[in-house]
């Protein structure tokens, strides 16, 4: 299976279409939403919410990103609580992005929309792994549903008590 990346996010009816593609295109550059599924309006917006969707071939950016941010292992942690048969997704804050950084979104609702970012790839939590991979891993490593994971919650596991 190759590497294979949807980006989604639901447009409300009161939301700038235009500001929503700059923020996926921050962290996804080549993304090009499905145009056929909106037409731009002028206010006051009379149409209905829906979901813009687009695929990606890279994601290269994203993770350059989240090695400036330092957030390498929340990262991990992160796209990897929802990995199941080589597939996982997870969500990205859209009002982060537009301020290029990388917040996850754990819970359901958050102001300002998220980015939605769905993976699926032979071998995805190894990927994984690799992708996020840096030298504090040599003292501590990591793997894919280790006992070091956070929670689904997003609290923090006590890594020192584990090691």
């Amino acid at each position: 299976m190759e590497l294979s990346i949807k980006i989604s996010t639901e447009v409300k009816s009161f939301e700038m279409i235009d500001k929503i593609e700059e923020a996926i295109r921050i962290f996804f550059p080549t993304w090009m939403g499905d145009k056929n599924s909106y037409e731009e309006e002028k206010f006051p917006s009379t149409r209905d919410d829906f979901v813009l969707v687009g695929e990606i071939d890279s994601v290269e950016l994203f993770f350059e990103k989240l090695r400036e941010q330092k957030i390498l292992d929340t990262a991990f942690d992160a796209m990897t609580i929802n990995l199941e048969n080589d597939k996982t997704s997870f969500s990205i804050s859209r009002q982060s992005a537009l301020s290029e950084k990388v917040s996850f979104v754990l819970e359901e609702r958050i102001l300002g929309g998220t980015i939605d970012i769905s993976i699926s790839k032979q071998g995805l939590g190894k990927w994984f792994e690799q992708q996020t991979w840096h030298d504090g891993r040599n003292s501590i490593p990591r793997s894919f549903g280790d006992e070091l994971t956070m929670k689904s919650d997003g609290e923090p596991q006590e890594w020192f008590e584990n090691v």
